[in-house]
């Protein structure tokens, strides 16, 4: 069994700048969203925290679905190429579309959800990313709403997982050098 201590390095944001980043991404897409037919589009599993807790700040009507999503490819690169695991049960047509995640790392997968749901004629689709970690980035694409620009490291806690673990935890810390060494020799970390 997994312990905390075993892999936590550091407390890179801590509650109070999570919560803090997740209000000021509520009243901004309460504003920019007001009168609107919004759904929020929460990518499964990472984002569940994260999605929960900015519905909760969001002061407009809005309603709730969920995908999962998979990348082709090894298991260190996306090819961008989108698997639906998981759809959508609500029609998004003519309606403002925001995705939810956790982190945007590469972009790629991002950029195929996005053309895969503007096929399906809502009115917009935006992207809202608790984390954005641009040094990682593979193609032209910025996430409309970011909370936290994060360093490049392997982050876990606040929905964000090591090995399926630690989700749960309502911070988000780094690994500890070596930790990382298990995933890496299976193939598992991107």
């Amino acid at each position: 069994m997994l312990e905390l201590k075993e892999i936590q390095d550091k407390v890179i944001y801590d509650q109070a700048a999570i919560e803090k980043a997740v209000k000021e991404l509520g009243r901004k897409i309460s504003r920019d969203y007001e009168g609107s037919a919004l759904l929020l589009v929460g990518i499964l599993r990472g984002a569940y925290v994260f999605l929960s807790d900015l519905s909760r700040v969001i002061r407009i009507p809005h309603t709730i679905d969920f995908m999962a999503v998979a990348s082709y490819g090894d298991a260190s690169t996306s090819s961008g190429v989108v698997r639906i695991e998981t759809d959508l049960r609500q029609n998004v047509e003519g309606k403002d579309v925001l995705i939810v995640e956790d982190v945007i790392d590469t972009g790629l997968t991002f950029k195929q959800l996005k053309k895969t749901l503007e096929a399906r004629h809502p009115r917009s689709v935006k992207i809202c990313a608790l984390l954005d970690k641009p040094s990682h980035r593979k193609v032209d694409l910025k996430p409309d709403y970011t909370g936290l620009v994060a360093p490049d490291t392997f982050l876990v806690g606040y929905g964000l997982d090591y090995l399926e673990h630690f989700r749960g935890v309502p911070y988000i810390f780094s690994v500890k050098p070596g930790a990382l060494e298990p995933l890496q020799a299976a193939g598992k970390l991107l």
